[in-house]
């Protein structure tokens, strides 16, 4: 058996550091009372384990490997003195989605570890989530050493320099901390990356396995904070005048709210109600205006719903807010078709003018609303009145939708020839679920496919950050892996995350990381046997599967026993045995699963509909011929 090793003069004069960071209170706190220097000399691990503090990160997701045991050994010395937390995980993958769980749900910033190699792609893979939610996580990956000695386990095996850098830097900010000194402008530019104001996303810290140990002299109080911006809005008068022009010429105004409205909800509602538009969601905002508010036309898009896509397709000027206009978002671009113009609010130039004939307001959200309806107010030319046949019409839509709703949820069990009995179908399940979570003021993730599709069109939120939907990325696995969050959340919130039999098996892990970190949660397992979503694209499109089923049950139930820990419950095949069984699973103080078998078959009544156009397979031509056709 091996024994532990005393700690060395290094480790102990790490252990004074962290201690005094802890009696202090903080490490400006230490800085500044003058229980720290302010220039140490530290090994480039310790330097950045100190400079993420600096910036708030004190939680690590990590998987250890030969590519990061020196960064692991500071983590481990500075954690038995209560300043940092490591959360070890099984999968790089939940990992990463863990740490964008985190960060998103929480706005608590943390950093995924992995070793070199394999690991760090994987967890590379899932970043996506977070670059494509807009999402700041540090990703710290061990890399080759620089001296060139031959070639290092699990580097890419290519005589060439820096690759792995170069992979990461295609995919977003990244640095390769090639140099122990260079630590304090990697740490500017990584809190530029990952603490931006409205393009946060992932950034790539390469720490290669030679320098990670070097010595180097650090300035503790020069190294960068979190980066904090005011917000901004355009000081053109002409600008607003324009868009005011716009919205007064308007019969049918609609306002796309998009993610980036999430933390604007106030201010989207304001202006909805003063120019009295039609607001339609993105699959990610809903929430932003309550289910039920006159102005909220749900969703809309390629999926959409009939009072979302009516309100797009009938449009005559497009208020775009916060929305990087994805496909799920305007239908391929062909979403609005009577669209003349646009009002596009938004932080990012690209997207600001993705649109033709657009008047682009760039800046925080917030404040640029708040200074268009100053605008608005002076000129005293939008009159809400002038658009009142048109919300009108809109409401007639949405009742029709909410119509076509509860039937849809009332629907009887469903003969499946999978299951050889009838099942419940998957929109009836998931309203069940998803009552069941607002009564219990859960919180709702929603995995990629058929679930997360009829979810979004399904859920009834009346504020923001109820639902985690990943459809950004569409990232199978992804609700899963988010429980874990909750075990390093400071004031955890109970989760569900709605998930398929497919999603589910590509991240199983949280069966024995949620149990290891103590998370209270529930998985909510939706099993048709196949992928479902794909199914029906293949069905829509060319009127027959292929390959995107299997003919093998799996008791779900005795999987997720086989965990020491883990409540599993059969849900049954109607719906007083599903609300049973989520009562029963929602005891267990840990983490539950509920094993939900759904109806598969072809019958629409299995489904919530797309009422909206997509520009993949056959579907192509028709869609890039109108979109040659648009006004905008």
């Amino acid at each position: 058996m091996l024994e532990r090793r005393p700690e060395t003069e290094l480790s102990e004069a790490m252990r004074r550091r962290a201690r005094v960071i802890r009696q202090a209170g903080g490490l400006d706190e230490a800085i500044a009372s003058g229980a720290l220097d302010r220039i140490v000399e530290v090994s480039l691990s310790e330097g950045l384990v100190l400079g993420l503090l600096k910036q708030g990160v004190r939680k690590y997701f990590a998987i250890f490997g030969h590519g990061s045991t020196d960064l692991g050994e500071v983590l481990r010395v500075y954690e038995d003195e209560g300043v940092t937390r490591t959360i070890n995980c099984r999968n790089e993958v939940e990992m990463a989605h863990a740490a964008t769980a985190l960060a998103w749900q929480y706005g608590d910033t943390c950093a995924a570890i992995t070793s070199i190699g394999p690991g760090a792609l994987q967890a590379m893979a899932g970043s996506l989530a977070a670059s494509s939610n807009g999402v700041g996580v540090y990703h710290i990956y061990g890399d080759e050493t620089t001296q060139g000695e031959g070639y290092n386990m699990q580097q890419i095996p290519k005589e060439q320099q820096g690759l792995f850098g170069q992979i990461t830097a295609i995919m977003g900010q990244s640095y390769v901390l090639h140099t122990p000194g260079a630590l304090r402008d990697c740490l500017r530019r990584g809190t530029a990356c990952v603490h931006h104001p409205f393009k946060a996303g992932p950034f790539y810290l390469l720490l290669p396995l030679n320098t990670q140990p070097q010595m180097t002299e650090v300035n503790l109080g020069t190294l960068p904070g979190r980066t904090t911006v005011a917000p901004m809005a355009p000081q053109s008068k002409a600008v607003f005048a324009e868009a005011v022009t716009r919205i007064a010429a308007a019969e049918r105004p609609v306002i796309k709210a998009g993610g980036g409205t999430r933390s604007h909800a106030e201010a989207v509602r304001r202006l909805a109600e003063r120019i009295g538009a039609a607001v339609v969601l993105s699959p990610g905002s809903t929430g932003v205006l309550a289910d039920g508010d006159p102005h909220n036309m749900h969703v809309g898009g390629s999926k959409g719903s009939i009072s979302g896509n009516y309100a797009m397709e009938n449009a005559d000027l497009l208020i775009a807010i916060g929305t990087r206009a994805v496909c799920q978002a305007d239908c391929s671009g062909v979403g609005y078709p009577n669209a003349r113009a646009v009002v596009n609010i938004n932080g990012d130039l690209s997207d600001l003018m993705h649109y033709a004939n657009t008047t682009g307001l760039p800046g925080d959200i917030s404040a640029v609303i708040g200074q268009l309806l100053e605008e608005i107010a002076t000129s005293n030319a939008v009159d809400p009145a002038a658009t009142a046949g048109w919300l009108e019409a809109c409401g007639e839509k949405k009742r029709e939708w909410e119509a076509f709703k509860h039937a849809r949820f009332a629907a009887p069990p469903q003969m499946d020839e999978v299951w050889e009995r009838t099942v419940l179908t998957q929109p009836a399940a998931i309203k069940i679920v998803a009552d069941f979570a607002k009564a219990r003021d859960a919180t709702k993730f929603f995995d990629a496919g058929d679930v997360q599709a009829n979810g979004f069109q399904i859920v009834e939120d009346d504020r923001p950050g109820d639902t985690y939907t990943e459809t950004g990325a569409s990232y199978m696995g992804f609700a899963v892996s988010a429980l874990l969050a909750s075990a390093a959340a400071n004031e955890p919130r109970y989760g569900i995350a709605f998930t398929g039999d497919g999603s589910f098996m590509m991240n199983p892990q949280i069966l024995i990381d949620g149990i290891e970190h103590g998370v209270k949660g529930m998985v909510v397992l939706f099993d048709n046997r196949r992928m479902a979503a794909i199914t029906g694209l293949q069905h829509a499109q060319y009127g027959n599967e292929f390959r995107t089923n299997d003919g093998v049950p799996v008791d779900y139930v005795q999987l997720a026993s086989s965990v020491d820990g883990v409540k599993a419950v059969f849900a049954g095949y109607d719906a007083d045995s599903l609300r049973a069984a989520l009562e029963d699973a929602a005891s267990h103080d840990g983490l539950s699963l509920v094993h939900v078998p759904v109806y598969g078959g072809t019958d629409e009544i299995g489904g919530m509909g797309a009422y909206g156009s997509w520009n993949v397979g056959n579907w192509v031509a028709d869609v890039q011929d109108r979109y040659l056709r648009q006004n905008i």
